[in-house]
């Protein structure tokens, strides 16, 4: 049975905070002060000002705080939410075959990050980027999304591709450099990742708005009714497209959901210094409703995540979610994180580890056994196996290849360029 969670014990959840100043309002003149306030000077009102501007940066908040969405605990023990009891509900919806299923991805995308990074180190990649310790963050969504919906994802999202039935090594491909993405973004309704950072909100706010066109939100059909989720970082949320994006949405009351995975850094910032409040709390001054989950809990992301996307394809506009978690590893394989944080702080986020809290939960509820872990065990290694042999035999892409797709029709400019390659290469001897 769930016990009722209702932010923690302050003796065991520590947690700070520095509220910021608030600027009191000037009297102008022919506008009363109300009765509890007093006008001010313009001196004072200029040192409220100065004084709001110059207060300190809100803390990090160690363990996501009070208005965190959990429903397993680290410990790996059910904990309802207060407030929301639809999201134990839809919880409780889940069969246990569900649950081992939950754990399965988890293991298996887990694997998959870690072959991608030690054939970086071996030179076989050019980069990766590593989604350690935000994999439930990843499934929990991932499997919480219809087949007729679609994901804009980041470059960091190889969970959810997991999740949308995208081949792994289309995404070593990429990585590797013989690919663009390799993949046919309508088969599993899952767009190709997007380098430049935040765009990719833009491009979701643009086909949410698309389905609205096309008659294909609040419409009551299960099967019709499809909704966009549009994956970022916490780093993004300063970007100008990312906020340009929450302004068409809300504007156009668009089917979107906007996933913020907080993973404490924008590379080398952490989020303290990017924003003075959670970032889900920014959805409200853009007009529409926003959460925090338990970002290392698979099982809050997922009510979470289904609750939104009900939402957004019942016809209630877009919905934003910073999922809280943390970045393990490095941003990428060319980054060295002991350069801007300490180990003190990864030692603590592991202790908050995704697969570890799953496991715990499965055993301790008997939904799973020693022999059900041995064989995702297998099934790892042979993936892994798999994943390897298969990055190292790639073909390396027909150089002429990059002019195939510039446009949908032949186009004469590239038609020209492709002839004088062409020449160009086979002027080498063995035409290379």
């Amino acid at each position: 049975m769930a016990r009722i969670l209702t932010g923690g014990d302050p003796a065991t959840r520590p947690m700070t905070r520095v509220d910021l100043a608030v600027i009191p309002p000037v009297r102008e003149e022919g506008v009363p002060v109300s009765d509890n306030q007093a006008a001010l000077s313009e001196a004072e009102a200029h040192a409220a000002a100065l004084a709001a501007l110059t207060a300190p940066v809100p803390e990090t908040i160690g363990d996501g705080g009070p208005e965190l969405v959990q429903l397993l605990t680290p410990e790996g023990e059910r904990v309802d939410h207060v407030g929301h009891p639809e999201y134990s509900a839809i919880v409780d919806e889940l069969t246990d075959e569900d649950l081992r299923g939950f754990y399965r991805d988890h293991v298996l995308i887990r694997r998959i990050d870690a072959e991608a990074t030690a054939l970086q180190r071996q030179g076989e990649l050019g980069i990766w980027a590593s989604l350690l310790g935000q994999e439930a963050a990843q499934v929990g969504s991932g499997r919480a999304l219809r087949k007729q919906d679609y994901a804009f994802p980041t470059y960091r999202e190889h969970g959810v591709a997991w999740c949308r039935g995208v081949d792994p090594l289309n995404l070593l491909g990429l990585f590797r450099g013989v690919n663009h993405g390799g993949w046919d973004p309508n088969e599993n309704n899952f767009h190709l990742y997007t380098i430049v950072i935040g765009a990719q909100t833009l491009h979701a706010t643009g086909y949410a708005m698309g389905l609205q066109h096309d008659h294909a939100v609040g419409t009551g059909d299960p099967d019709r009714d499809a909704a966009v989720i549009a994956y970022f970082g916490d780093g993004a949320t300063a970007q100008g497209d990312v906020n340009e994006a929450f302004v068409y949405a809300a504007s156009m009351n668009a089917p979107v959901v906007f996933f913020c995975q907080n993973n404490q850094w924008a590379i080398s910032q952490p989020t303290e210094r990017q924003s003075r409040i959670p970032i889900y709390k920014r959805a409200r001054g853009f007009g529409f409703p926003g959460v925090r989950v338990d970002g290392n809990d698979v099982l809050a992301v997922y009510a979470v995540t289904k609750v939104a996307m009900d939402a957004a394809r019942s016809g209630q506009g877009p919905r934003m979610i910073e999922a809280y978690t943390y970045r393990m590893g490095a941003h990428t394989t060319s980054d060295d994180p002991t350069k801007y944080r300490v180990s003190a702080d990864v030692e603590v986020w592991k202790l908050r580890d995704p697969i570890a809290r799953l496991k715990a939960y499965l055993t301790s509820s008997g939904k799973a056994d020693q022999a059900f872990y041995q064989e995702v065990e297998r099934e790892a290694d042979e993936l892994a196996s798999t994943v390897r042999e298969g990055c190292l035999t790639m073909p390396d892409p027909e150089p002429g290849s990059m002019f195939d797709h510039v446009y949908v029709e032949e186009h004469p400019l590239v038609e020209a360029e492709r002839a004088e390659f062409a020449a160009y290469t086979a002027s080498f001897q063995g035409g290379h």
